[in-house]
């Protein structure tokens, strides 16, 4: 199971892990009785069904059903193979792992990536020393202090310097081991129709983008006089696609958590700007078009989105479309508005960080008010028709908003406006939800929310697959009772799934191993088995069970193997009468059969 990595070191590393706060860095979890209880993060919900346990360190969703230990979860949740989330975990508890651990034999493709992620590290320290340590990169160095970069921001995101030789970075990266076509793939270098190779930003101030992970996986340059274009990025590759990274999100993520609350900008360097005048919670779109997948992530650990872009009209266009997508995955979305056209960079820069806070962020208005002034632009309010439009479109809005309160303050700030009655456009409101099916749903939505129950199972299920389950649920928990059903029943059990459960338990604990479902599945590979155990694992159970209730299971399970070995000798008599005729014979037989069957069916 652990490829290179020893097993006891991959035992050692999830044991030193507490599975909640992993989870934790991902779902908002309340602790409800001994677990801990949040929205599903692998699927939408409005109620919690997503549990964690501290003492089984493991997860189970009750909705979507997917289940496991904090590796599971590292692999669901960021994509990552088994090796990856061993060794992101390992990195985060600082435990070392062997000099010799590698992955496994990488594929052509495979290997590929690798050099290009391995190629970006080593540019991006390149970069940075050559700022601090060259006479050009001196240049570049004093260009940034004079544009308001403090010597701690630029050595915070390594911001470097690309110098003017053609061949300098070319010959570096040669070097290195790594071939210049595979280079000019990855967006690093520039190549010509006489097969000749240039560094594809020499000459510019050289901003590093990092990954969730804070890798660097592109790069960002900017001309520092009258170079063309301005900013030149790194092309989309299989590591940079910029619809599914937030600029800073690595360093951000923690005070994200803290705060609730979370400021997107629409570049890296208001971004970079926001965190030198203390404001920590920023990220950015790195200047493209807000994402599903970008508002997805942002909903998955904040209610709260603050959107700061440009103060001009193309900004505050961009600024409404990502509002409207970052409600609609359930986000409290407010705009803050940059006065003056500025963008957020240049406000601080003029203004101040504690102003920017003040005057900007924390005048920010809701999606709806925002909404009410920006369309005014597309109207004109003396004309009845363009007022009436307008109404229309600010109610249609109103009309998906989730509280009740603000539906009704708005609808009282167009009343006064125009006025109008508020009931009359209440009523519209009412009739919009109603089309919409609207109404059903929030009222359905604003229900206080309880974490779900962890039944044993949802349906109902015949006796002694209910015995099964829960017997199989105490084995879990103790070998001692593991012991007595191998010594009384084997492998009997009637359900095949149950079966094979309990023969990788029976050897699990024969190794000498402890009662622990987080590391008994790493024995599993099925995943349907795995949730399978996870989620009877996580089913609600008594802390002590009497030798009487595990008799009962057991009787039950083995009552139930011998209906089901009668039927089969029933059902070949059947086939024998059939075959030699004897028709009188075979419809008594036949009719035992069903009545066996019913029997079982009513136990």
């Amino acid at each position: 199971m652990a490829g290179h990595i020893p097993e006891e070191k991959v035992d050692e590393i999830r044991r030193s892990a507490d599975i909640v706060d992993v989870i934790g860095e991902y779902v908002d979890l309340k602790k409800q009785g001994r677990n801990y209880f949040g929205l599903c993060p692998f699927h939408g919900e409005s109620t919690p069904s997503f549990s964690v346990s501290a003492d089984k360190q493991i997860f189970h969703c009750f909705g979507c059903g997917k289940g496991g230990n904090v590796y599971t979860f590292l692999m669901e949740i960021e994509g990552y193979g088994f090796l990856q989330s061993v060794k992101h975990l390992a990195d985060q508890l600082n435990i070392e792992l062997p000099e010799q651990v590698m992955d496994e034999e990488p594929t052509e493709s495979n290997k590929e990536s690798q050099d290009i992620l391995e190629a970006h590290q080593w540019l991006a320290k390149l970069y940075h020393h050559l700022l601090k340590n060259s006479k050009e990169g001196q240049n570049a160095f004093q260009y940034l202090i004079e544009r308001g970069f403090s010597e701690e921001t630029i050595q915070k995101y390594q911001i470097g310097f690309s110098p003017t030789s053609k061949d300098f970075v070319v010959t570096f990266l040669e070097k290195k081991g790594f071939h210049p076509q595979t280079m000019v793939k990855a967006g690093l270098l520039s190549s010509n129709d006489r097969g000749e190779y240039t560094d594809r930003f020499r000459g510019r101030v050289i901003f590093p983008l990092r990954n969730h992970l804070g890798k660097t996986v592109a790069f960002a340059g900017r001309s520092m006089g009258d170079q063309q274009p301005k900013y030149l990025n790194s092309p989309e590759t299989d590591l940079f696609q910029k619809g599914k990274l937030l600029y800073n999100f690595d360093y951000a993520r923690a005070t994200i958590r803290k705060q609730k609350k979370v400021i997107l900008f629409e570049g890296f360097v208001d971004v970079i700007s926001a965190d030198q005048a203390g404001i920590h919670n920023g990220v950015g779109t790195m200047g493209t078009s807000m994402s599903s997948t970008q508002a997805n992530l942002l909903k998955r650990y904040v209610d709260d989105v603050i959107i700061c872009y440009d103060g001009d009209q193309p900004g505050l266009a961009a600024a409404l479309k990502a509002a409207k997508l970052l409600k609609e995955t359930g986000c409290q979305t407010s705009i803050a508005r940059v006065p003056d056209g500025m963008d957020p960079d240049e406000f601080i820069q003029k203004n101040g960080g504690d102003r920017f806070q003040r005057e900007v962020l924390d005048t920010s208005e809701t999606y709806i008010a925002f909404l009410m002034s920006y369309l005014k632009r597309d109207y004109n309010l003396q004309l009845e028709g363009d007022r009436i439009t307008y109404i229309e479109k600010v109610l249609q809005e109103i009309a998906t908003l989730d509280r009740a309160v603000e539906r009704e303050h708005h609808i009282n700030q167009i009343a006064n406006e125009f006025e109008l009655s508020a009931d009359t456009l209440k009523e519209e409101v009412q009739q919009i939800q109603r089309q919409t099916g609207r109404g059903q749903r929030k009222e359905q939505a604003n229900r206080p929310a309880k974490p779900a129950q962890a039944p044993i199972k949802k349906k109902l299920l015949p006796a002694f697959h209910n015995a099964e389950r829960m017997l199989i649920a105490y084995m879990l928990k103790d070998p001692i009772i593991a012991d007595k059903v191998q010594e009384e029943l084997g492998g009997g059990f009637n359900i095949s799934e149950h079966q094979v459960i309990v023969t990788h338990l029976y050897a699990y604990y024969e190794e000498g191993n402890e009662a622990n479902v987080s590391d008994f599945i790493e024995n599993i590979e099925d995943s349907s088995i795995k949730n399978t155990i996870i989620e009877l694992a996580m089913a609600p159970l008594n802390e002590e069970v009497s030798d009487q209730e595990i008799h009962d299971c057991i009787s039950r399970i083995k009552a139930e193997n011998s209906d089901r070995t009668d039927i089969k000798a029933l059902e070949d008599d059947l086939k024998k009468a059939e075959q030699q005729k004897e028709h009188i014979k075979a419809a008594e037989i036949a009719m035992k059969i069903i009545q066996r069957k019913k029997e079982l069916k009513n136990t």
